[in-house]
């Protein structure tokens, strides 16, 4: 292979690795600021003994996160160089803004949540976990506004260096920052991730539950788990939509290819099951779907126009179309089946019956990992359906990569990197087992309950 794809395809693994922390912790810290909220409103213990665990949960993925994260940072300047110096003065501002009132606010206050509780306040204790969840919500505005500036870059101008070499200089921070997808993205990408944390969550739980381990913390965490992932799969579908509509007005290559529209037409159907399209696109994707369904979604007109790849007859700027169309249905097929199950879940809740349905808390169990997938296949839609830009319509990802490294290097590394990142896994797995296994504390309640319920048995 050459140098470009290997750089593509370590780039990949690393980012696809380390989404999976951040999905599980911005959801995470949401719980901790409402677990907390309850706590220090009623004092009751369910709430404090919650808390902890939840935080010991955060702090272990958390950890795993920042290791996985560092080996992406250093992969901007070793495979992705010219890159680097194209968006530098762009890229300088966010990121910066990500580490100094992002990242050291959440990890100086989980540090109070997880090891001061006791040395600090009630009021202090619930403010630390407040800004836990405020913090890593600014990381991921911070980090998705860098990114969707190479998705719809604004506020800048192109000069050049001393040595005549063009790049991207800020003009307006708040123009880049806020550029035409920021918000849509980050209001899509952070209720993902609720609903990775709430679906984590009710999974861990729902297992206590099957191994009968009702305690009080298990059941008000299964309930509060179901209520905010069944409100979270509602909130991503909207803003799934909202995105949708964005990269359809600002990237019509990408969402052409997302719907597999290889030919201009009016009243074009909604694809729900169909083969993808070949790269030379000549038939738009057919299989079950809804007759000008896609065209009354995105024109609210069942006749309107949607626009084909073949508006751009440079074929060699169209991006990889199976792929972003593959991955665009499954991320879709997936976020359908957890509002399904959540549909399920919160009848049941209503009825007062969810802990005696044994098949749905199988289902609650094995789903934890599906909301994970379905963020990566929306990462692989996202930067996959913007190629082949590194920075669309301004850098290719070809003139992104480093002029000095070899093929050679990147198999070394990516090597190294498959390692260490299995090693990590590893860790991380055997930590949250260590600490799910042990399970949150158990009040002074719960343990007579149990103590009767053994001597009735007997």
């Amino acid at each position: 292979m050459d140098v470009l794809t290997l750089s593509r395809i370590q780039f990949a693994l690393t980012i696809s690795f380390h989404f999976i922390f951040p999905a599980v912790t911005i959801g995470l810290a949401g719980f901790i600021a409402i677990v907390e909220t309850f706590r220090w409103w009623t004092k009751e213990d369910v709430y404090d003994r919650l808390a902890v665990f939840l935080a010991k949960l955060f702090a272990v993925t958390f950890v795993i996160g920042v290791v996985s994260g560092i080996v992406m940072e250093f992969e901007f300047g070793t495979n992705w160089s010219r890159f680097s110096g194209y968006v530098g003065d762009i890229f300088g501002a966010p990121l910066a803004a990500e580490g100094v009132f992002a990242f050291f606010l959440e990890s100086a206050f989980v540090g109070i949540v997880l090891f001061g509780r006791d040395r600090v306040s009630s009021t202090v204790r619930w403010i630390s976990g407040l800004m836990v969840f405020l913090g890593t919500t600014l990381s991921a505005f911070w980090i998705l506004a860098a990114n969707s500036w190479m998705q719809t870059p604004d506020g800048f101008k192109i000069v050049t260096d001393a040595n005549g070499v063009p790049k991207a200089q800020l003009v307006d921070f708040f123009k880049a920052t806020l550029n035409p997808s920021t918000l849509a993205r980050f209001a899509h990408t952070v209720s993902a991730c609720w609903v990775a944390g709430a679906f984590f969550l009710m999974g861990i739980s729902a297992w206590y539950i099957l191994r009968g381990r009702h305690s009080d913390v298990t059941r008000f965490a299964l309930r509060l788990s179901v209520v905010v992932a069944f409100l979270g799969a509602g909130a991503m579908f909207g803003t799934g939509d909202l995105q949708t509509r964005e990269v359809q007005a600002n990237q019509p290559l990408k969402f052409a290819a997302m719907e597999g529209i290889c030919k201009t037409e009016q009243g074009a159907a909604l694809t729900i099951i169909a083969i993808p399209p070949s790269q030379a696109c000549t038939s738009n994707a057919s299989g079950i779907g809804i007759p000008n369904g896609l065209s009354a979604m995105s024109t609210f007109d069942f006749n309107g126009q949607i626009k084909g790849l073949d508006q751009e007859p440079d074929t060699s700027l169209w991006p990889p179309i199976a792929t972003t169309f593959m991955s665009f249905h499954l991320m879709v097929a997936l976020g359908a089946a957890m509002m399904l199950l959540m549909l399920i879940g919160a009848f049941y809740l209503l009825r007062g019956s969810l802990e005696k349905k044994r098949w749905w808390l199988k289902l609650a169990v094995l789903a934890i990992p599906v909301p994970i997938a379905a963020v990566e296949l929306g990462w692989m839609t996202a930067e996959v359906g913007r190629q082949p830009w590194i920075v669309q319509g301004l850098l290719k990802t070809s003139e992104g990569t480093s002029p000095a490294v070899t093929g050679g290097d990147i198999v070394i590394s990516l090597v190294g990197i498959l390692l260490l990142y299995g090693l990590l896994f590893a860790l991380w797995i055997y930590s949250l087992a260590k600490e799910i296994r042990r399970g949150p504390a158990t009040g002074i309640e719960t343990v007579a309950a149990e103590a009767g319920s053994n001597a009735g048995g007997r």
